[in-house]
């Protein structure tokens, strides 16, 4: 059986990262149908999981490769965000995060260290902060 699921994917491009969205989003889409009074965002919700399938099982992988980088391109400053945003959740945990009072420098400071004299390593500038 999983030789024949392997000679049947061969020449086929696959799960990207544009399949991975359309498919949750086709599958949040069927849920919230399910429970909506309208069956438009359910029949919805199966188009976009037939194309994310259409496109996993797709023999022209140019075509599949070029829609997946113009995903990227256009999500780039999104998942940019996200990645920021997720970075300074886990140094949260160790780390203060302040930013220096005249260049908006911002400067990391470790926990648990009391009040201290932090310099900005880019203008020089001096403040107290509580670490």
């Amino acid at each position: 059986m999983k030789e024949k699921l392997i000679r049947f994917m061969q020449g086929r491009y696959g799960v990207d990262s544009l399949s991975k969205v359309v498919t949750t989003i086709g599958f949040i889409a069927l849920i919230v149908g399910m429970f909506s009074k309208t069956n438009i965002v359910y029949w919805i919700g199966w188009v976009l999981i037939i194309y994310a399938y259409y496109r996993m099982f797709s023999k022209n992988i140019g075509k599949r490769q070029q829609e997946n980088q113009l995903y990227l391109d256009k999500t780039y400053k999104l998942r940019c965000k996200f990645a920021a945003w997720k970075n300074r959740l886990a140094q949260g945990k160790n780390y203060h995060i302040y930013a220096c009072p005249s260049c908006k420098q911002k400067i990391r400071i470790p926990r648990g260290k009391g009040k201290i004299e932090v310099r900005c390593p880019k203008c020089g500038t001096t403040f107290m902060k509580r670490s």
